[in-house]
């Protein structure tokens, strides 16, 4: 699939050459094989091994940590529930994990509702880790509701990039007129960004980058609120930054510092 969810990062690896399949079966035997952030099925893995590729893993170690977890509970003969976003490529190499068993999703609390099981049956849950903080909450709290006994993972599963941003889009949309999401339109956690903002009560445009940003939009707004996908790259914030205030008269309220979170990811095996 593609590396991640952002036209921009794609383009530019296409540029360097890089070809972006769905099968493994298009790949030239003996060629380098990248796994996208999102992870890949048990079943891609085994075709890349019989295929004499060369793998680099760059599955991001937070979705690693779900698969871990869908072991684990499978491990304990637990049934499993994903709250997730059906064909989503971390669904399916999650879902993947499991060849023998079928791991159900759910989306919204219809579909929670219509889940069955044997009344004997163990159930564990696992959640995409793109997805909204208060959307996935609310889906725990109802299959808590439905199944009492249901166990998840120790620690919330969304990745704590999405749910930092998140809490500021939150704050962002108490103290302006206008929501930007930098972020490409099949990136899951750059939409929920924009329909956070939105439900917030303010107007929000998800942009791919300074040249998507509708002039009009800008018409009689005071304070604009700025935020990125997590694959964004920072040029692009910059280029917004920067036309806003060069261009259009907007004052940078805050500053350009970096936030240090505290977390790091080591380089895939391979790369080191």
């Amino acid at each position: 699939h593609e590396v991640v969810h952002n036209k921009h990062v794609i383009a530019n690896f296409k540029k360097k050459g890089v070809k972006f399949i769905e099968d493994v079966s298009e790949i030239p035997k003996k060629s380098t094989l990248i796994y996208s952030a999102h992870g890949v099925s048990q079943d891609i893995k085994e075709q890349a091994k019989l295929r004499n590729l060369k793998v680099l893993d760059a599955t991001c170690p937070l979705v690693t940590k779900v698969h871990n977890s869908i072991k684990r509970f499978d491990k304990a003969k637990n049934d499993i529930i994903m709250i997730g976003h059906n064909g989503h490529p971390e669904v399916e190499g999650t879902v993947g994990q499991l060849k023998n068993k079928k791991i159900r999703i759910v989306e919204d609390e219809n579909q929670v509702d219509k889940l069955d099981f044997d009344s004997s049956a163990n159930i564990a849950f696992v959640t995409q880790t793109t997805l909204s903080v208060d959307d996935t909450q609310e889906l725990k709290d109802s299959l808590i509701n439905k199944f009492p006994d249901i166990i998840g993972p120790k620690k919330d599963d969304i990745c704590y990039a999405t749910q930092n941003r998140q809490d500021a889009v939150k704050q962002l949309a108490l103290e302006s007129d206008l929501v930007i999401v930098i972020g490409s339109e099949n990136s899951s956690n750059s939409n929920r960004l924009r329909e956070i903002a939105e439900r917030s009560g303010v107007k929000a445009y998800l942009i791919d980058s300074v040249g998507d940003l509708p002039a009009e939009c800008l018409e009689g707004k005071k304070r604009i609120g700025l935020t990125s996908g997590a694959s964004a790259p920072e040029h692009l914030v910059s280029e917004v930054i920067d036309t806003l205030t060069k261009k259009y008269g907007f004052k940078l309220q805050g500053n350009r510092t970096r936030t240090d979170e505290g977390i790091s990811f080591r380089l895939p095996k391979g790369l080191r």
